[in-house]
């Protein structure tokens, strides 16, 4: 009989299979409450490519952040809730046209499942299909969106879809309650806010993050709420490895003392995109993604310790 083979000791960080945060790999939904997807897609960036290698990125870096308890709650993401990595959806990327339909089914069927979804992306495209999942269950919902770019640039047509314009449609869609969404960190011109409520880059050094995080909290209220965060709303000295970086940005600890204050709002689904490691130092931007998920999480599900 083989000697029992069962490790004795943890996993290093630096080894073993890179799930999310550890987490299992799994695609059966059943009693999941969280459920993380990875969509390794970014055709349709209009500048650098790369956020295709996010998932992978962030989910190498996380084996750091699932060590140990979140500070200072002390809620783990592996007893206190039922989540699971499903993996990455597998995207044809040599036709595209089916890519937000396959989308859309897989969370689709996370929400059936009753779980809640957490996309990783890949380029900022990837909210819209996954909005229309989110709208078809739950209506309309508030968008609380961090970013450089409001990503609500006219199309030229009803086919130019990209991770600029995605916003646009899916507001002409009836995806988005415009009146209760709000955009946090923006910091390029775009003449046309479609009546979404703004708090700039400047706002937020101006006012500190209690104040953002009442702004968001005032104009979301109650309502069935979508948290989808472009890396590039921070500085590029805390998240260089983005396709679309933009100079004056916010500091990591500013954007996880936000996200901390505003996790326990009535959201329905997350998103983390716009990860690209081939332009990261350090792991900088994996890591900061990894731990605003984190963060969330936390906020979202945890409880005080």
């Amino acid at each position: 009989m083989m000697a029992d083979m069962e490790p004795s000791l943890p996993m290093p960080v630096w080894a073993g299979v890179r799930t999310l945060f550890r987490l299992p790999w799994t695609t059966e939904l059943a009693g999941a409450q969280i459920a993380f997807v990875g969509i390794p897609y970014d055709v349709a960036t209009t500048g650098r490519p790369g956020a295709r290698f996010g998932p992978t990125a962030i989910r190498s870096v996380s084996s750091m952040i699932a060590e140990l308890a979140h500070y200072p709650t002390g809620f783990s993401i592996h007893s206190d809730v039922a989540a699971i990595d499903t993996g990455d959806l597998e995207i044809d990327n040599h036709n595209p046209l089916t890519v937000p339909g396959t989308i859309t089914a897989r969370i689709a069927a996370i929400l059936e499942a009753g779980a809640f979804p957490i996309v990783m992306g890949g380029d900022h495209f990837v909210t819209f299909p996954v909005l229309r999942a989110i709208a078809a269950e739950h209506g309309p919902v508030a968008l609380v969106h961090f970013d450089a770019h409001t990503d609500t640039w006219e199309p030229t047509s009803a086919d130019d879809l990209n991770h600029g314009t995605m916003f646009v449609h899916a507001i002409r869609e009836g995806l988005i309650d415009v009146d209760r969404s709000i955009q946090v960190g923006i910091r390029t011109h775009n003449p046309d806010t479609r009546g979404i409520k703004i708090v700039d880059a400047r706002w937020v050094r101006e006012h500190g993050t209690a104040a953002v995080a009442a702004a968001v909290l005032e104009q979301v209220g109650d309502a069935k709420s979508y948290l989808t965060f472009d890396i590039d709303c921070l500085d590029p000295a805390f998240a260089p490895g983005t396709g679309t970086p933009v100079a004056g940005g916010l500091a990591s600890r500013e954007a996880i003392d936000i996200v901390a204050a505003i996790g326990h709002a009535n959201f329905v689904g997350m998103d983390l995109v716009e990860v690209a490691p081939i332009y990261d130092s350090a792991e900088a931007t994996a890591l900061a993604g990894a731990t605003l998920i984190h963060e969330f999480v936390a906020a979202h599900f945890g409880r005080a310790s």
